[in-house]
């Protein structure tokens, strides 16, 4: 068992902000282009980044994390690289299975895009209900529990004993919390109304010296400057 799992979200990106403007808007493309693990950080994500990177570096040093492992996707990496940056953290590793919700052929579609597009899915969608709902190619949540069971598993037998941070998505912070807790999706969905989205930049803290893993906060943005 891991002495402690600090899960991150990364930074603000160019979609979290392109895309809520395009669908209030109903338009049918949004400003980003290429594909959804190349995009970037805003401004105000490396800022948020470079926020999180003093929050590490005000923690007690048998406090701070002893393993890194980030999302492959360039917004998570980035979010590292300036929170870790001259402060003496291990060199991260990155993992396949912490990558944001696979949406296959919609993926960086706007919601008017995907009715003009998919008409049928919001029907099928309904049809298999949220858990277990999985867009054209992509992946369900149940599919993301899956491959964060794996992820754990393996990360308690490579790091039994470590500290470690894990900066990902919002979907895998989330999802990494029904894991933990073996919570249902009508639990997960009572965490989300409860404590809103998984925030850009967010703390969500795991304690581990019990020999199980035990929640200590989730979605905290203490750490961050006023919006």
């Amino acid at each position: 068992m891991v002495a402690e799992l600090i899960l991150v979200r990364h930074g603000q990106s160019l979609a979290n902000v392109a895309f809520p403007a395009a669908d209030a808007e109903g338009l049918m493309e949004a400003v980003v282009s290429g594909r959804d693990a190349e995009v970037p950080l805003t401004p105000t994500g490396e800022e948020q980044a470079a926020a999180l990177g003093r929050w590490l570096a005000a923690l007690p040093e048998d406090r701070r994390p002893q393993v890194a492992i980030t999302s492959p996707y360039l917004r998570a990496r980035e979010t590292w690289r300036i929170a870790a940056r001259g402060l003496g953290f291990p060199a991260p590793a990155t993992d396949d299975r912490l990558v944001d919700r696979l949406m296959g052929e919609l993926e960086l579609m706007t919601r008017a895009a995907v009715a003009a597009r998919f008409p049928g899915e919001a029907a099928r969608r309904a049809q298999a209900g949220e858990f277990e709902y999985a867009p054209p190619g992509g992946e369900s949540f149940a599919d993301i529990a899956v491959r964060l069971k794996s992820f754990l598993d393996d990360l308690h037998a490579e790091h039994p004993g470590e500290r470690v941070i894990v900066v990902a998505h919002d979907a895998v912070v989330l999802m990494m919390r029904a894991v933990i807790e073996q919570l249902s999706w009508d639990e997960v969905i009572a965490v989300e109304e409860a404590s809103g989205n998984v925030r850009n930049a967010s703390v969500t803290r795991f304690d581990g010296t019990s020999g199980q893993l035990t929640l200590d906060r989730y979605n905290v943005i203490d750490h961050l400057p006023p919006a």
